[in-house]
């Protein structure tokens, strides 16, 4: 081949090398573009992760400009802190500006700036736990910009709403509520001495008969013991007696009337038999009340048997509590022979402690529970001893209860709180969403199919609400009922705290 022909050959070869270096040259960046940053746990990209710079903190590197960013915590609350590095060697903090987006679930974008700090750039604001959120990297240094992204995620776990039903989660919304501060006093479930009835027999006599025995459950009414009493005898005599009297008084009077009013007889006859009449009237009245004194129904002619026989009843309708008759035994008038107590109300008695009177007062609220059973109830002190016990040390208040369905008995232990204050606060959650998760206290709220922990500043309690002072707003939604189910499964999916 001649020179003629190799020369335009070899200058389309030079000319091809020459453009080559300066397209290579062109499509190198000033500034590193927002597509090279870096993903996290969550990058479906298949972009890597960050290094682990010298100080254990995210490495975020292009071209020679380096990035190493921490959240140091210890004896202080979490904050962000960036290092800098040009060709793997220490910057000064005053090299370069940089500022950070930091986005949560449900929460409003939080920007981040820093200022110089010893070695370091130090953040302007506390990095609330959970450590869980997106990062928007921005540095400038020597005039090139510089963005990485970043996502980090911790505390959170991914739910359905039926496996929130399989597992018996409820969805609830964090919002105002009245918080009642309660005191906790014992005491003890007594009988209503209001309806608590002693049984005297009013009649002297011998017990024949005894139908029941304590604990056991009577009517109004009801035959408790029959006695047979000699005084009962004398009683139905006297009654008897005096309806004779009674009668043949009004015969005479009925014909001295006649006679009188047929002038065959004198006036003062018709009179004395009158007053005879009236007489045997109160005579008779007053026999007849001695018996209805006695309870007993007053009847002429009764057999011989039935003059005697005296049945003790029962004044009113509820528990036998104590009997101290028996078959046989010879009684006076003015002895117990049975207690009866209306079960249809009780009273709680409650000790109160000298340091609590001022707090407990008539007409507060009380709710009432067994500690040996699970029975519960509520009522309103209705009254307070003036007394402090000489023993004791203790004044006693009172609750009345609704028994009518027999749950409380007598002798029981009971638990009582009393309603001392009720205060609206704006943000509470319930009780039962309380978890403890590294070492704070928590409720999982839910952001769309996710739960994630947030840690709450708690105040005031009354058992059932919880006031949230921080870290939970109005209007939140937050898993209770069986939110340790939430938690399980965090603690299962090894969340992550790495800074």
């Amino acid at each position: 081949m001649n020179k003629a022909r190799l020369m335009p050959i070899l200058i389309v070869i030079a000319i091809g090398i020459v453009l080559g270096g300066l397209i290579l040259t062109l499509e190198k960046p000033s500034a590193v573009p927002a597509e090279t940053a870096v993903a996290g746990a969550d990058n479906k990209t298949g972009e890597r992760q960050p290094d682990i710079g010298p100080r254990g903190g995210k490495l975020f590197t292009s071209d020679r400009f380096g990035l190493e960013l921490t959240i140091f915590e210890k004896g202080v609350p979490p904050q962000f802190r960036v290092y800098l590095y040009e060709n793997g060697k220490p910057l000064a903090p005053s090299a370069a500006k940089v500022s950070i987006s930091l986005s949560r679930l449900g929460a409003p974008i939080q920007l981040i700036k820093f200022a110089p700090e010893a070695d370091y750039l130090l953040g302007d604001q506390v990095i609330e736990e959970p450590h869980s959120f997106d990062l928007a990297i921005a540095a400038e240094h020597n005039g090139r910009t510089y963005r990485w992204g970043f996502s980090q995620v911790e505390a959170r776990v991914e739910m359905t709403d039926d496996m929130l039903k399989t597992i018996g989660v409820e969805i609830q919304t964090a919002g105002p509520a009245i918080i009642k501060s309660t005191l906790k006093l014992p005491g003890e479930i007594v009988f209503n001495p209001d309806r608590t009835v002693q049984v005297v027999p009013r009649l002297p006599g011998v017990v024949t008969a005894v139908n029941f025995e304590p604990g056991q459950m009577v009517k109004k009414g009801d035959v408790l013991a029959v006695i047979e009493s000699q005084m009962l005898a004398d009683l139905n005599s006297q009654y008897m007696a005096a309806q004779k009297r009674l009668a043949l008084a009004r015969t005479v009077y009925q014909r001295e009337k006649q006679l009188w009013e047929e002038k065959i007889s004198a006036k003062q006859d018709y009179l004395a038999a009158e007053l005879a009449l009236n007489e045997a009237k109160i005579g008779s009245d007053l026999a007849a009340e001695k018996l209805k004194a006695l309870g007993v129904r007053p009847e002429a002619g009764l057999p011989a048997k039935e003059l005697i026989r005296y049945e003790v009843r029962a004044p009113i309708s509820g528990l036998i509590v104590s009997r101290t008759v028996a078959l046989g035994a010879a009684l006076k008038d003015d002895i117990t022979i049975f207690t009866v107590a209306d079960m249809s109300t009780v009273w709680t008695a409650i000790t109160v402690y000298p340091k609590d009177l001022s707090i407990v007062r008539v007409g507060q609220k009380a709710a009432v529970k067994a500690t040996a059973y699970d029975v519960e109830g509520e009522g309103v002190v209705t009254y307070i001893t003036t007394l402090i016990g000489g023993q004791t040390r203790t004044a006693t208040a009172r609750v009345i209860l609704d028994n009518q369905d027999g749950r409380w008995h007598p002798g029981m232990f009971v638990s009582v709180e009393l309603v001392s204050d009720e205060i609206e606060v704006p943000v509470a959650v319930s009780a039962q969403a309380i978890q403890t998760f590294r070492d704070s206290a928590v409720v999982f709220g839910r952001y769309g199919g996710y739960f994630e922990a947030r840690p709450l500043e708690l105040g005031r309690s009354d058992g059932k609400m919880v006031e949230v002072l921080k870290g939970f707003s109005a209007g939140e939604h937050y898993a209770s009922g069986n939110s340790f189910a939430i938690k399980a499964d965090i603690d299962k999916a090894g969340a992550s705290h790495d800074h």
